[in-house]
């Protein structure tokens, strides 16, 4: 019996070439290379030049990922792009990138969920895939966070960096062995009672600004790590496996304590976590992809791999997904 199953065909990342490293920002704030690398584990992130646009990211790495699929813009047939900081409020910034593609054909659209939205763009293409109703689809996410911070506000400018990262997925039907590739399963899950936990104070229809990033950071940090081990534990029942099963382990990116925590609580080798936050911050929707990218690159996910994929943002959204690569 053939089962469908969306496989995963190549991965691609861009990253904006100004670096601003934590003792750039201590010129700016009352910190210290010290007091962020403590905390959270970054010492640099990577910031958008005047003009440079979350659609300019999202197509530089549809582009890359296009390239290591070895496939053309035209055999694309559905984009989704996950993210927070848009273009503008409409059109959807997806089909911006579509257009710069030159795609004229099938769906481009976003979906926000904030730093989850990787994984809920992943698991959207996923059943439209499964579905048949789309044959190859770029998920991409990209952000331009910087252009939402308060760069006055220690506890969140420090935290954040811009970047994009895609992976080209493709439907496949497949039998016997082969049948336990691609997307294996995903769980999504969402809290609004925590949405004033981490937010943006603007938006058109509250105050017709854009505003900025405030966050909660104790309240954030104590719900993280549970919430994440919950969620991954249940996307491991509906596969049927176990922690001890899992090859690469590429959480958001966010902060090295919660990585470490959750990688203690569910009894991973630290050896088997994908950790990018150092270089990149948090990206928000582009830190899965990227972290993505780079163990691909450097030889650490190799084909048949079983690599699990978890992401927790404001609102609260959290989510995990599971793929044999």
């Amino acid at each position: 019996m053939n089962t469908v199953r969306s496989v995963i065909k190549g991965v691609g990342a861009y990253l904006p070439a100004r670096v601003i490293t934590n003792e750039d920002i201590a010129k700016i704030v009352d910190t210290s290379d010290d007091w962020i690398a403590a905390r959270t584990g970054i010492r640099e992130r990577h910031i958008v030049a005047d003009g440079e646009l979350t659609s300019t990211m999202g197509t530089h790495a549809a582009k890359a990922a296009l390239a290591d699929a070895g496939l053309e813009a035209d055999d694309i047939d559905l984009i989704v792009l996950a993210t927070s900081t848009p273009d503008q409020t409409f059109p959807a910034t997806a089909v911006t990138i579509q257009a710069e593609l030159g795609i004229n054909h099938g769906a481009a659209f976003d979906v926000q969920a904030v730093c989850s939205g990787f994984i809920f763009a992943l698991a959207t293409a996923d059943n439209y895939l499964k579905g048949g109703q789309f044959k190859r689809a770029l998920v991409i996410g990209s952000e331009a966070f910087s252009r939402i911070l308060d760069w006055e506000d220690r506890s969140t400018c420090v935290l954040f960096g811009d970047g994009a990262a895609a992976v080209v997925v493709e439907a496949q039907k497949l039998n016997g062995a082969m049948s336990d590739r691609g997307i294996l399963a995903t769980c999504l899950r969402s809290d609004g009672r925590y949405r004033d936990k981490l937010y943006v104070d603007g938006g058109p229809s509250s105050t017709g600004t854009v505003g900025y990033v405030r966050m909660d950071g104790p309240e954030v940090f104590r719900h993280a790590v549970t919430k994440i081990s919950e969620v991954i534990g249940d996307t491991l029942d509906i596969a049927g496996y176990q922690v001890s099963d899992i090859d690469w382990f590429v959480p958001h990116q966010a902060n090295k304590r919660i990585l470490d925590g959750a990688a203690r609580k569910l009894g991973l080798d630290p050896s088997r976590v994908v950790i990018t936050v150092d270089k990149h911050a948090n990206t928000s929707a582009a830190s899965i992809p990227l972290a993505l990218n780079t163990a691909c690159v450097d030889g650490r996910i190799k084909e048949g791999d079983l690599v699990l994929l978890e992401a927790m943002g404001g609102g609260f959204t959290w989510g995990a997904l599971l793929i044999r690569w």
